[in-house]
């Protein structure tokens, strides 16, 4: 299969680890005759505006840049017969890690080149797009900290924000119907996804599937800041699932709601906020991943 790409890059992504990349990357299409051009997005609109004229062209996109980069993408090109491709150059790389998709910008630019395409679900708050994980409540506290940390690099960030809200937080009140089935609970947080990880390594939903039609929930129930803090490393291995402080649901639509307002985060950036509706789209995006 003969692709022409469109490079989508995020200059600002993870400091600039994008840009470093990008060398190896044109190396790599060069090297296997694959036509290319490259675009600097400027912004959200922007990189969703030139995905559009990508997919007008008949091209392939290839984003380079972190986990925020693939929403718009994604939002421009489901439903679309244009393909995105991912070189992993965020901070988390949460969605590259779950499809397998190789860390060294060479073997991705080679997958994208070679790889074939799978047909996976898309999720959205409010009709926006994402493509991993969105939560809110001690979430919402702990993706603004993440956000704010300057001198944290890598993916001890998600940690030390994570320990940062702990000592601040306030148990909230969370709604959350799944399918028209209401369910009510006291706790720290709601993750409703496609995928099964965020936060930089944690398999907070590790049954969910990207092409299965369903979003999972994990609802974290109240318990001490102590237990919170014996539970958490739980979450880098998926072993939480039997933890009697989550709970986890499946549906198609999903409405949440909460007794503070609280801002609710997808790949890392604030998308919405509460109360909210959360649905998928089935098998609508083409993504070029390893079989």
């Amino acid at each position: 299969m003969s692709r022409n790409f469109a490079l989508l890059v995020n200059p600002a992504s993870a400091g600039g680890r994008a840009l470093e990349a990008l060398p190896k990357v044109h190396a790599t299409l060069d090297g296997l005759g694959a036509r290319h051009r490259t675009v600097t997005t400027r912004s959200i609109d922007h990189a969703h505006q030139e995905a559009l004229n990508a997919a007008a062209q008949g091209e392939t996109v290839i984003a380079l840049g972190g986990d925020g980069l693939l929403r718009p993408l994604a939002g421009a090109l489901k439903g679309t017969d244009a393909a995105l491709a991912i070189v992993p150059s965020g901070r988390g790389n949460d969605f590259a890690r779950v499809l397998g998709i190789p860390t060294d910008p060479a073997e991705a630019a080679r997958l994208a080149v070679e790889g074939e395409e799978r047909l996976l679900d898309v999720a959205s708050v409010e009709g926006t797009p994402y493509m991993g994980i969105a939560s809110f409540g001690f979430d919402s506290d702990a993706n603004r900290i993440a956000n704010e940390a300057k001198l944290v690099k890598g993916n001890a960030v998600y940690v030390y924000a994570a320990l940062r809200a702990l000592v601040a937080w306030k148990p909230a009140a969370f709604t959350v119907t799944v399918d028209g089935e209401r369910h009510e609970f006291t706790g720290y947080s709601v993750a409703v996804g496609n995928s099964k990880v965020y936060g930089g390594g944690m398999f907070i939903l590790p049954m969910a599937e990207l092409d299965d039609g369903k979003l999972d929930v994990m609802v974290s129930k109240d318990c001490s800041k102590v237990r919170c803090l014996i539970e958490l490393p739980k979450l880098f291995r998926g072993a939480h699932v039997d933890s009697p402080f989550a709970e986890f649901l499946r549906g198609e639509v999903i409405e949440v709601s909460s007794d503070r307002p609280f801002v609710i985060y997808a790949d890392g950036d604030p998308i919405g906020a509460t109360p909210a509706i959360m649905r998928v789209e089935r098998r609508c995006l083409r993504v070029i991943a390893p079989s």
